[in-house]
């Protein structure tokens, strides 16, 4: 099959393939931004050291996260982070249509197309999908640039628009991220084979998945608790310094992906424990697609538990900083000394949890799309229940037990697992230990060397430890968002259902 024949079938299609392009192609410019941004900090060039600047900031700036030099690798990671919700929903939009994409691809098969060519022309849809996406935002990203470069009077920014990064950094995000998608999309085809008569896959399990994913989950918080003591241990070993950020990834890796993977072992236990205890009709439908399908929750709620966890140990990191701060308010007191403004961290966290709203809203569109996807692709299967007499009501509820059945404890075990990443990382605060030298008169007297040292006292500070409260506010904040996002996306999905019950579907191949 020639080149040109295989980008015009991988165009081609219905308004399902075209929404799904469109969709990916959308992932994909949200991707690039949040890499471009990233690679953006970190091209901001860092001054030479001199006697008016020696910590080398780059006073071009208004905010100390692109001021400070080692500020802006967190920042980095916090812009790069952004990526994970956006290519989550890449991953949903890819699966929008599938049932009807199966048909066009074993019609080709019929036409004498081998299984390598449907392959390849999957994967091409998805890699041209993602280029258009990410040219796109290569556009944006350079008239974005030129429109918020607005300087104030004294010359300094509000964003680092007067740098670029290097075109290898620019080429690598635009041609990169096509080539993930791509290869991800092969390596989700590693499974599938299409045939003329339709597309055939492994035989699923018999059994429900296994908690091992909690294994997953141990060894992250164990990741996180050692790295104060590694920090304090090999702190004067730059060879071994690659330990801490290497902890850091490999740990909120191995948590994130044990929580979406145990989420399919919570589908399948709602689904037992629902076939076992409920007994209306809506239940048990809902119990019968959780225990068929148990891993649909993880691939739906992946996007949504990777912001939560972050959400979670931003929580642990604020009540953190929130009790330094009134440690050292409170240490500043007893000796007289002034309390000060607000702690940087606590500003710094703001932003932290600005990002983490827009991912979750990112996932909240990840999980409109699998929703009405799984909805669309069983809408024979609805239609006939309708046929026979079952109310829409009642395969309403049952969309609403499916989706909110696993998606509860799922919740709540990112927020714990993403608390207890935080709390690894500082769980007490210590202040104290010192002593200071106060003088109990006036201005005057305190200032004349000849009698300050008659009204002079030394005061002595013990060191003063206190626990980091468990921020329960703050995270129930968050699983009431999350819960809000799960029920915008039922109610969208219900919308969906009325359309896909209706008598006509029943004649869907």
């Amino acid at each position: 099959m020639r080149p040109a024949t295989l980008v015009r079938l991988a165009l081609a299609g219905t308004r399902t393939d075209t929404a799904r392009v469109v969709l990916t192609a959308l992932s994909a410019l949200l991707a690039t931004l949040a890499g471009l941004a990233a690679l953006t900090v970190l091209a901001i060039p860092t001054p030479a050291a001199t006697d008016e600047n020696p910590n080398r900031w780059s006073e071009q700036y208004h905010h100390a996260l692109l001021v400070e030099p080692g500020l802006r690798g967190g920042t980095a990671f916090a812009l790069l982070m952004l990526m994970v919700p956006v290519l989550a929903l890449a991953g949903q939009c890819a699966r929008l249509g599938a049932p009807a994409r199966d048909r066009r691809l074993a019609a080709l098969r019929l036409a004498g197309a081998t299984p390598g060519q449907v392959t390849r022309l999957v994967v091409l849809e998805t890699g041209v999908a993602a280029l258009l996406g990410t040219l796109v935002g290569l556009v944006v990203y350079l008239v974005g640039r030129d429109l918020l470069h607005r300087p104030d009077a004294g010359g300094r920014l509000a964003l680092p628009t007067d740098v670029l990064p290097s075109a290898g950094a620019l080429a690598g995000v635009v041609l990169g991220l096509p080539v993930v998608a791509a290869l991800a999309t092969a390596l989700m085809l590693r499974t599938v084979t299409t045939s003329p008569l339709g597309v055939n896959r492994k035989a699923a399990r018999e059994r429900g998945p296994g908690p091992w994913a909690g294994l997953l989950i141990g060894f992250g918080v164990v990741s996180f608790v050692v790295v104060r003591p590694v920090v304090f241990r090999f702190d004067d070993n730059e060879e071994l310094a690659w330990l801490v950020p290497l902890l850091f990834v490999v740990g909120g890796l191995a948590a994130m992906i044990g929580v979406v993977v145990g989420t399919g072992w919570i589908s399948y236990r709602c689904g037992v424990l629902l076939r076992r205890h409920a007994r209306r009709a809506p239940a048990l439908l809902a119990a019968g697609r959780l225990m068929a399908d148990p891993w649909a929750g993880s691939r739906t709620f992946a996007a949504l538990l990777a912001a939560l966890i972050f959400g979670g140990g931003a929580a642990a990191q604020r009540a953190y900083f929130a009790t330094k701060d009134q440690l050292e308010r409170e240490q500043s007191r007893l000796s007289g000394a002034d309390a000060g403004a607000d702690p940087f961290y606590l500003s710094t966290m703001d932003l932290v949890d600005g990002a983490i709203a827009v991912a979750i809203l990112i996932a909240t569109g990840g999980l409109i799309v699998a929703l009405v996807e799984g909805i669309v692709a069983r809408r024979r299967a609805y239609a006939a229940l309708v046929a026979t007499g079952v109310p829409r009501a009642t395969l309403s509820r049952s969309v609403a037990w499916q989706a909110l059945a696993p998606a509860v404890p799922a919740i709540l075990l990112a927020l714990t697992v993403g608390s207890l990443l935080g709390r690894g990382l500082g769980a007490e605060v210590s202040a104290g230990g010192g002593s200071t030298e106060i003088c109990e008169a006036t201005a005057a007297l305190c200032d004349d060397p000849a009698t300050r040292e008659q009204y002079s006292r030394i005061v002595h500070f013990p060191v003063v430890e206190r626990a980091v409260p468990v921020p329960l506010e703050h995270l129930a904040w968050l699983g009431a968002g999350a819960l809000a996002a799960v029920l915008v996306t039922v109610g969208v999905g219900l919308l969906f259902l009325r359309a896909s019950t209706a008598l006509d579907e029943l004649r869907t191949t």
